[in-house]
C-alpha cells in the first residue's frame, strides 16, 4: 500500500511539472494565472522557514536567546545591502553557529 502510494504521488509530481515544462505541448497559462503562480515560491518557503525561526517547544519564541532569529534578521539585513546570496549564506550560518555555540 505504501508503495503504490509513492508510485502514485511521484506519477502526479511528475506529469504536472511535465505539462507545463515541456515546450511541445500545447499547454499555457494566461497572465493571471502565471502572476498568481509567482506567489507560490515565496509562499511556500516562508511556510518553510517561518515556523523554525519562531517556534520552539511549540511556543512563540521571540527573544534574544533564539539563535534563529538572530541569525535570520541578519541575514535578511545582509541579503538587502548585499544581494548576494553566498554571502548572506556564509555570514548568516557563522552567526548561527557561533550564537548556538554560546547560548546553548
Amino acid at each position: 500500500m505504501i508503495f503504490t502510494s509513492i508510485i502514485a504521488m511521484t506519477a502526479v509530481v511528475f506529469l504536472s511539472r511535465y505539462i507545463f515544462l515541456e515546450p511541445r505541448l500545447p499547454v499555457k497559462l494566461n497572465v493571471k494565472a502565471q502572476r498568481l503562480l509567482s506567489y507560490s515560491s515565496p509562499a511556500v518557503l516562508t511556510a518553510i522557514w517561518a515556523p523554525i525561526v519562531f517556534v520552539h517547544d511549540e511556543q512563540l519564541a521571540l527573544s534574544l536567546n533564539n539563535p534563529y532569529l538572530i541569525a535570520a534578521i541578519l541575514a535578511a539585513l545582509v541579503a538587502w545591502k548585499t544581494n548576494n546570496v553566498i554571502a548572506t549564506t556564509v555570514i548568516s550560518m557563522g552567526c548561527f553557529f557561533i550564537l548556538n555555540t554560546v547560548i546553548n
